[in-house]
């Protein structure tokens, strides 16, 4: 059987690893084909990132204009016009996809839509509504993404039970909101629904909020969601629900039964490797289900790449298009490889949370020797100006020749802010590089630089730490 389409990349998944994959291997003059059974932009742009992002932003707008009396701003009988919220977001997430769509045909992809998979390590089964059809590959890339685990007691009827992916999309603000999982996705659409006015409560099977996360962190979070009236249920386990009610077993408060309009379960994410054919192949899976890559982004198929949240480490969309812009390079050529050690990450919680490098507690574990430095928001005019003075910035340094190995920063902008420690980490910066960086006042990155001069002991706006 002669295939429909022979080409040099066959691309799997329109993600933000797949399309910037194609783009990027168009760019350097690879014949590509990207096929895609939903929409272009995958999860992350539809169902993710950014309509998650649209509506924190318009959830803190509102939040921020109920409480603005202090600045001498009336606004009484503020209200939330939801439907109109939805149709904004939607039509933001329309023009992306458009524009993606643009992107890909000015660079001369094919656009496959269907479902993929594997008949060998050279050709690929595509099947749509219509009909079915072959490609015949030279090298392809997984980048199939993820899905949001089900819980065997709590499965999905996008009614009363729903995934993160159906809570961004609801008809109306639910009154009780229950969130099953204390994790960052878990924590982010409880911030927006809170903020709303969702009664909200949050579940977590763990002794903490973020697994993981360093105690200061936690514990600002818990703050500002206590003073909204979200309520936290630690080492507590979700066990059934009964007509508007979820019962919980909590390890301090026993049975509780909780209000609950929607149940949004929020417990992990699962890698997209079924009914991909795989088996057809010579690529080998780990006990999680996640794709086996070396280095360079191969799988132990010679032929075939995987990319994003199909690979192993954090679940990110801009660790998914790095990858991508990588793996096009090397297949064509180049001499590239992947550094999962400076992939910052962001929750976007009150205040944002955000990281890049190693934490205290991880090179304490690898034996290092560190200098540690922390900068407050309260002591940036700045944050004084903007009335957001929660967090901090803190800085992890190597107390050998003051290369800075990490950074964690909880405040307002720290998603924006975080950028700069990653760019400081890539280069090999030392805490002198960032202290002597004039940076602009008043901002709030310059508290990067504090946070540099604190590490150093030669803080001018803080008491130095003897």
């Amino acid at each position: 059987m002669s295939p429909d389409i022979k080409t040099e990349i066959a691309v799997i998944g329109a993600g933000p690893g797949g399309y910037v994959a194609a783009i990027r291997a168009a760019q350097l003059g690879k014949e590509v084909v990207l096929i895609e059974q939903d929409k272009l932009g995958g999860i992350c742009l539809n169902h993710g990132c950014i309509p998650s992002k649209a509506m924190i932003y318009a959830a803190d707008f509102f939040d921020k204009i109920k409480k603005s009396s202090k600045f001498g701003i009336s606004a009484d009988n503020v209200k939330m016009d939801f439907k109109k919220l939805q149709d904004w977001k939607s039509g933001i997430l329309s023009k992306l996809a458009k524009g993606i769509e643009s992107l890909c045909k000015g660079n001369k992809v094919t656009i496959i839509k269907g479902k993929a998979s594997f008949e060998n390590s050279s050709r690929i089964k595509i099947t749509s509504e219509k009909n079915t059809s072959y490609i015949d590959f030279e090298k392809a890339i997984i980048a199939t993404g993820s899905k949001p685990i089900e819980l065997k007691t709590l499965k999905f009827d996008k009614k009363k039970i729903i995934s993160s992916k159906d809570a961004l999309s609801l008809e109306k603000i639910p009154k009780n909101m229950v969130i099953i999982g204390g994790g960052y996705i878990g924590l982010e659409l409880g911030t927006v629904y809170s903020k709303l006015g969702s009664n909200v409560s949050i579940v977590e099977m763990q002794g903490q909020i973020l697994p993981g996360s360093e105690k200061p962190i936690i514990s600002l979070i818990e703050k500002n969601f206590s003073k909204r009236g979200v309520k936290i249920y630690l080492n507590a386990k979700a066990e059934k629900i009964e007509d508007v009610k979820i019962i919980i077993n909590s390890k301090e408060k026993g049975i509780v039964k909780l209000d609950a309009d929607k149940v949004m379960v929020a417990v992990g994410r699962v890698p997209n490797t079924k009914n991909l054919g795989i088996k057809n192949t010579k690529v080998r899976l780990d006990e999680k289900g996640f794709v086996r890559v070396d280095k360079n982004l191969l799988t132990s198929d010679k032929n075939i790449y995987a990319i994003g949240d199909v690979s192993d480490g954090p679940m990110l969309a801009h660790k998914a298009s790095m990858q991508a812009k990588l793996v096009a390079e090397i297949i064509a050529g180049h001499n590239q490889e992947y550094e999962n050690f400076i992939v910052p990450s962001v929750i976007f919680t009150d205040p944002e949370i955000a990281s890049v490098g190693i934490t205290e507690q991880e090179a304490k574990e690898k034996g290092i020797k560190t200098k540690i430095g922390k900068f407050p928001f309260l002591a940036s005019s700045r944050s004084m100006t903007r009335d957001e003075i929660q967090g901090f910035v803190k800085m992890i340094a190597n107390e050998k020749d003051n290369k800075i190995l990490g950074v964690q920063i909880a405040g307002s902008e720290a998603s924006d802010i975080i950028s700069e420690a990653a760019l400081a980490i890539k280069m090999g910066a030392t805490l002198d590089d960032v202290a002597l960086t004039i940076h602009p006042h008043p901002t709030l990155s310059e508290s990067l630089m504090e946070a540099a001069e604190a590490t150093l002991g030669k803080a001018i706006h803080i008491f130095n730490l003897k």
